[in-house]
């Protein structure tokens, strides 16, 4: 029986695809040849609290042309990946509602972390969010899954479900021994748990 699902956020609970940096090279003409060097660089630190992104960001902005400051900036881009996947957050709270304890597991950094929980209403549509930037481990990291697991008790590692749309996070998960379901529709999520529920 399935008591606790964990789901990833981007490409999950936050469907679109469309990523920030392609947002700037279309819209705004600031290539990905001059943001990649940030997001494969310090931005990985930031995803794990090692750095913050205010601040980590900042001196990138000349060169990328952006003349509207660090705050703007986080704005546009938390506010462009915010188109939330509203049927599955309400299925989420019908489960809740019948006992499932549902989580967010999600690699982000802070600012985009809590903007998620305040802004688009994740802090009380979820009994626990977890993110790499408070973890200091990414997905698939096992130290990751292991910080989860930690918390919960009397709960066994086969009833918990966790959910996602990243191969490689779901081989990290399984290598942990949870369950997994790779993401790619609402009705086929059911029709796991149903599967998983009845054996």
């Amino acid at each position: 029986m399935i008591k606790v699902i964990i789901f990833d956020v981007d490409g999950v609970l936050i469907p679109s695809k469309r990523r920030f940096s392609i947002a700037l090279a279309e819209k705004h003409d600031i290539s990905l040849e001059k943001t990649l060097p940030f997001f494969t660089g310090p931005f990985q630190d930031c995803l794990i609290g090692g750095k913050d992104l205010k601040e980590t960001v900042a001196p990138y902005l000349d060169e990328w042309g952006w003349d509207k400051g660090v705050d703007a900036l986080l704005d546009y881009w938390f506010q462009l990946e915010s188109e939330v996947n509203k049927d599955l957050i309400d299925y989420i709270q019908t489960i809740r509602a019948q006992g499932v304890v549902c989580f967010i597991a999600t690699n982000n950094e802070k600012y985009r972390f809590k903007y998620m929980l305040d802004k688009l209403g994740f802090s009380s549509s979820f009994d626990k969010t977890y993110a790499s930037a408070h973890l200091g481990h990414q997905k698939p990291s096992q130290h990751f899954f292991a910080k989860m697991f930690d918390e919960l008790s009397e709960v066994e590692k086969d009833e918990i479900l966790f959910v996602d749309d990243d191969k490689e996070n779901i081989q990290g998960a399984k290598d942990f021994g949870f369950n997994t379901e790779f993401y790619t529709s609402l009705e086929n999520l059911k029709d796991k748990i149903l599967l998983l529920n009845s054996h």
